[in-house]
């Protein structure tokens, strides 16, 4: 990626929604997770946006940015001790978010496709047939550890990458999984992400495969 100018990065980059219940996600985000998490989210909520750019897809038209960037911003919450509710990290995330939604008056559809997207985000398969939120929700997250990467210009993803830096985001996202794996076994019933990666930590090398797959991606 060629590196961009300081002065036009965050000029290229998707605005963020200046709503209160935007505010109080973004507030709650940066707060209670560790910085590279924060970024990861940050990052998922920007490149969702540009996915949908891409696909023709209009803002306020088509999809809601504000949900949106609640889906995004609030998908690893769950691994949070503020998150923590003891279920899945997906869940834990998904009912959070329908809590903070809820006191925003938001509707019924509105929290649910919300919750869709959260809960659905490491199902890759499923959440690309629960409408746009949970669709570029996922999109999002996979840009980040670059599937789907093609799409972004190398001074688009420059930016977000400036105002947003990685900070070894698949080591520590993959610690996060396994620790609240370890303090809540319940979370991490066979075969989810949480069990899969808990397992890949277990074995010789403990790479996981999300490092893996971080690694060998355009970001590197």
């Amino acid at each position: 990626m060629s590196p961009p100018d300081p002065a036009h990065a965050r000029a290229a980059l998707p605005p963020l929604p200046q709503t209160a219940l935007a505010g109080e996600v973004i507030d709650l985000v940066t707060r209670a997770e560790s910085p590279p998490l924060a970024n990861h989210s940050i990052r998922s909520y920007l490149f969702a946006r540009l996915a949908a750019d891409d696909r023709h897809l209009a803002p306020g038209t088509d999809y809601d940015p504000e949900l949106l960037l609640a889906a995004c911003l609030l998908h690893d919450i769950g691994l949070t001790a503020e998150g923590d509710r003891g279920q899945r990290f997906e869940v834990n995330g998904a009912d959070m978010a329908a809590e903070i939604l809820g006191r925003h008056r938001r509707t019924r559809q509105d929290i649910d496709a919300v919750w869709q997207a959260i809960a659905l985000n490491t199902s890759i398969g499923i959440a690309q047939r629960r409408g746009p939120i949970a669709a570029l929700t996922l999109a999002g997250v996979s840009i980040d550890f670059g599937q789907g990467s093609d799409l972004l210009p190398d001074r688009t993803a420059a930016a977000v990458h400036h105002a947003y830096p990685r900070l070894s985001i698949a080591r520590v996202l993959t610690d996060a999984i396994v620790e609240h794996a370890r303090r809540a076994p319940e979370g991490a019933p066979p075969f989810s992400m949480a069990a899969e990666l808990s397992r890949q930590r277990a074995a010789p090398g403990h790479l996981s495969t999300l490092e893996d797959m971080a690694r060998s991606s355009r970001w590197g």
